[in-house]
């Protein structure tokens, strides 16, 4: 024992030798870790460590010495970080002699070397000292499992810490791992193993001569055929060692003359997933390969990808084999040519070309799809490549198109047009001298718009995704093929009820090419439309029927449809607005479903201008102004009712106008919003109308103070102003509003009023910085609650006070919104607004559209659902078992509305483990809610009852049958 006799070492002590003795001979586990944990806290040194185990590490017998070995190798790896490095040197060669000891020895000293292997103070030469002596030792495949994986690990931890130094072995240490790998069949050592033969590769160390026994010793895997076992605990999947495998044949052109045979073999098998395996790994070696590995096997690999292309049954082969072809045809397209070498790619998609070209004028079509679809998978891999077969089709598929006569068939043809244009669309941002598309544009608008003009609906609306294509490559559309093509489009925009999906195509695609040719819809729709504008003005007056109407809705949004560019919106907008206008004047029969259609249409105008600034703004200082001075002639009382008098005071056209004001106030930068607050809020507060257009009114506008019930109504539209806006921006007299608001939401004239004026003050409180000023306005809504909910005839509007206060708290995460959401659930057993306490809960866990949204700028917490729950659900269900029974369904109907709301995967971690049993006694409760709303329901639970009733507990079945016995009985006579 030459090495261990070098090191140098104190007598140990009593403890220890006692330690290592009852390791050693008594066959002990605990003792090596407190001999680590000693060593670790300074008590011994690995020195003595080594001494006290002198006499087992010279034993004659190997299980004694593997005992030893044992014992020094699992403190090193727990103290390996506080060896210097002449110990390391010492101990290396120890275990590197150990080597040639006896096979029960082996597992021990490997590792021992593997926690050598993580010392930082290995002293240089040492790692391929190792490394040498396990190969020329150590015949790793008959080792165990885990000894086989404990190899893996120190060449790992030696190619990770030494790289430089194991790549001067040269071709010898990849010559080695290859003998240490060879016949590996354990996949958590086959996972370890790819990722170091990928860093051999991709690290560059030398292969020398042993490329191919390289490939031979990992591809003989492929394609991989491994299931894991039922409940396997280490998590192997077959996806991870297909993907680690994937990754090393893919990862040099070394391997090319070698893998490409056998993909093209596995590939022509007939086994489903070697022919995605050999397709994906054929992808995935197209992004190293060039066109000098390729060039032998480009006609076999076509065949086989035409093949199973033309003939597999198999939807997921047939994309990979598209796949396959498309990155083929981009491998050939980005090599670099040399002067003299052979055009690949020319030759290739030549090829391709002439297996394809004949299948595209067959009469019978039966191979017309996946001859295109292989021609636009090459076509889509480069410009080149687009222009090369764009070029020779185009006019093959124009000539097909004027042969067939049929609209089914023109519209297949059609649709393959439609790929290749989009193809072309898609490298027409390359600067290119010539585009193939322009021989042939007079040719294909003509097409386009005998498509357009056919009877078949499906034929007109790929004609017009044509259309829109079309449009988008510059240069095809001349101003006659403009005019013609927007009178078209406006054609379609009118079509009747069972054309809808080509109305909505049409409208759709007027609104992509008006942002391309504003002028060209400008000057040939905007003015059509405002003349249908004006007719449809004359057929309301006259009170005309249904078709008139649909007419003028259409009309409304063609105009909402084009407003996709500046210049159109000057145009569009004020159309729309003098239309409102016009109903104001009483002399048109319009109704609630008229005006909503307009602010509808307004609202889609909104939306569009929110993607530019300058149209925000214009749209908002043009479009706001006009509302409001709407409204608050329509909430002015006089002898003089008009038409939009009677029907824009109404909630549902209220709300529509909500949405409008909502949606042009977003995306307003803050110094425009402050500019704007400073007109709005002293209109409400002050009654300034200054700002408002055609601002002469018989009385003035206080809908605070003594305003009419009309006034007050419109307070829904300062709710969507003020609550749409940035919170950065200072609204004006904050106070004194926040007051009214107060004041109005308890006021029992006018629920409507009410409810917009909590609706106003819970937004404003949600954005509302914390602070005195907040504590001040929470502390005024307590009170005010409180006092409503006492008896009297405001409970119902405090209760909603209430309730939007604390779902405007519960957003934000404000520690108030607990007390609130206590007082809210101890309302469920009051008996006035116990089932509306109920639905409130559903009101707090759902996303609002008007008020407290994330694009109106509230303060929304992405987990305010989940920490709901946690916080209140075991409150709602103790609540439940103590309440009486006529207050139960209350319980309840709160619970499942929290439930409902809650995504499920959140949820199913949280309910308790006798969970069955405790939804089938809330199924079981349900039965005693009214039976006209359940109902409806019973069939879809009796069917879902039925699968408990098997349930390998008692307990549990015995509730599934008292709860199915209930639901049978439901509806029937003396139930």
């Amino acid at each position: 024992m030459a090495a261990a006799a070098a090191l140098e070492a104190v007598a140990p002590t009593g403890a220890l030798w006692g330690l290592v003795q009852d390791f050693v001979m008594g066959q002990q586990e605990g003792p090596a870790d407190q001999v680590a944990a000693d060593v670790k806290s300074g008590s011994y040194t690995v020195l003595q460590v080594v001494e006290a185990l002198g006499s087992s590490l010279e034993n004659p017998e190997p299980r004694t010495r593997a005992r030893g070995i044992q014992l020094l190798s699992q403190v090193l790896l727990q103290c390996h970080s506080l060896l210097l490095e002449k110990e390391v040197v010492h101990l290396i060669l120890f275990y590197e002699n150990r080597l040639k000891d006896h096979h029960l020895v082996i597992p021990s000293v490997l590792q021992g070397l593997r926690a050598l292997s993580l010392c930082v103070s290995l002293p240089p030469g040492l790692a391929v000292s190792v490394l040498k002596a396990i190969f020329q030792e150590v015949h790793v495949q008959s080792l165990p499992q885990v000894d086989r994986h404990t190899v893996y690990s120190i060449i790992t931890n030696f190619m990770r810490t030494r790289e430089e130094e194991l790549k001067g072995l040269g071709a010898d240490f990849t010559f080695g791992f290859i003998q240490v790998m060879d016949g590996e069949k354990d996949p958590r050592n086959l996972l370890v193993a790819f990722h170091i033969v990928h860093d051999l590769i991709s690290r560059d160390y030398s292969l020398g001569p042993f490329v191919e026994e390289l490939f031979e010793v990992t591809s003989c895997y492929f394609p991989i055929d491994f299931t894991p076992p039922p409940n396997d605990p280490h998590g192997i999947q077959r996806e991870d060692l297909i993907l680690s495998l994937r990754a090393v044949l893919a990862s040099t052109p070394r391997f090319a003359e070698f893998l490409l045979p056998l993909l093209i073999e596995k590939v022509d098998s007939e086994i489903l997933s070697a022919k995605l395996d050999s397709l994906q790994t054929l992808n995935a070696c197209c992004s190293v390969y060039g066109q000098k590995e390729l060039k032998d096997f480009l006609p076999s690999l076509w065949a086989s990808v035409r093949r199973e292309v033309f003939q597999t049954a198999s939807e997921r082969v047939e994309a990979e084999g598209l796949a396959a072809l498309h990155s083929l045809t981009a491998c050939l397209s980005r090599s670099v040519l040399r002067a003299d070498a052979e055009d690949l790619l020319d030759s290739f998609l030549s090829n391709i070309l002439q297996d394809c070209r004949h299948h595209l004028c067959e009469p019978d079509m039966k191979l017309v799809w996946p001859s295109a679809k292989l021609l636009q998978a090459a076509a889509g891999a480069s410009a080149r490549a687009c222009d090369h077969i764009t070029s020779n089709v185009l006019p093959l598929l124009l000539e097909q198109f004027h042969k067939h006569s049929q609209s089914n068939q023109r519209r297949t043809i059609l649709e393959m047009i439609l790929g290749f244009l989009k193809l072309q669309q898609k490298w027409s941002c390359e600067d290119k001298d010539e585009r193939p598309l322009s021989g042939f544009k007079d040719q294909l608008c003509s097409l386009v718009f005998m498509a357009l003009t056919d009877p078949n609906t499906q034929l007109q609306l790929v004609g017009i995704r044509t259309l829109t294509v079309l449009g988008a490559q510059p240069g095809l559309l001349s101003s006659g093929d403009l005019e013609l093509a927007v009178g078209h489009l406006y054609r379609l925009s009118f079509l009747e009820e069972e054309s809808q999906s080509c109305r909505v195509a049409a409208l759709e695609a007027s609104g992509t090419l008006a942002t391309l040719y504003p002028l060209a819809f400008s000057s040939h729709l905007v003015p059509k439309l405002a003349e249908e504008l004006c007719l449809g003005e004359s057929d309301l007056a006259r009170g005309d029927g249904p078709t008139k109407h649909s007419q003028h809705l259409c009309c409304l949004q063609a105009l909402s449809a084009v407003s996709t560019h500046p210049s159109l919106v000057k145009e569009t907008l004020p159309l729309l607005l003098q239309h409102l206008c016009q109903m104001n004047k009483g002399n048109m029969a319009a109704g609630p479903n008229e005006v909503i259609a307009v602010c509808q249409s307004l609202q889609q105008v909104a939306e569009k201008c929110q993607l530019d600034p300058e149209s925000c703004w214009y749209f908002h200082q043009t479009a706001i102004p006009c509302l409001f001075a709407l409204a608050v002639q329509a909430s002015m009382p006089g002898k003089e009712h008009s038409v939009l008098r009677k029907v824009l005071l109404e909630d549902e056209v209220l709300a529509a106008m909500v949405s409008v004001i909502g949606t042009a106030t977003t995306h307003l930068s803050p110094d425009l919003a402050a500019q704007s607050v400073a007109r709005i809020v002293p209109l409400f507060l002050d009654g300034n109308i200054s700002f408002l257009p055609e601002n002469s009114f018989p009385c003035r506008f206080q809908p605070f103070q003594d305003g009419s019930s009309g006034q007050r109504r419109l307070v829904a539209l300062l709710m969507a102003f003020v609550c749409s806006l940035p919170r950065n921006v200072e609204i004006p007299q904050l106070n004194q509003l926040m007051r009214e608001l107060l004041e109005l939401s308890c006021c029992d004239s006018c629920p409507f009023s009410s409810t917009a004026a909590a609706k106003c003050f819970a937004g404003l409180l949600n954005k509302h910085p914390a602070g005195q000023q907040l504590d001040e306005f929470l502390q005024l809504a307590v009170d005010r609650v409180e006092a409503g909910l006492g008896s009297g005839p405001c409970r119902t509007q405090a209760f909603t006070l209430l309730l939007w206060v604390t779902k405007a708290l519960l957003l934000r995460y404000h520690p108030l919104s607990s007390c609130l959401t206590d007082r809210l659930m101890g309302l469920l057993s009051d008996p006035e607004l116990g089932p509306a306490a109920a639905d409130g809960f559903s009101l707090l866990m759902s996303d609002c559209t008007d008020v407290l949204t994330r694009a109106g700028h509230a303060e929304v917490r992405i987990m305010f659902r989940q920490r709901f729950f946690t916080d209140n659900v075991p409150a709602l269900v103790q609540g439940f078992h103590a309440a009486p029974q006529d207050v139960k369904p209350n319980y309840l109907k709160g619970l499942s509305h929290v439930l409902n709301r809650l995504p499920k995967p959140v949820l199913l971690p949280e309910l308790p483990t006798a969970v069955r049993i405790a939804a089938l006694q809330c199924m079981h409760a349900l039965t005693r809610l009214p039976t006209p709303v359940l109902l409806p329901y019973k069939p879809q639970v009796i069917r879902a009852l039925a699968k408990p009733l098997d349930d390998k507990k008692r307990l549990v079945r015995k509730e599934a049958v008292s709860a199915r016995g209930e639901w049978f009985l439901l509806g029937s006579p003396g139930s």
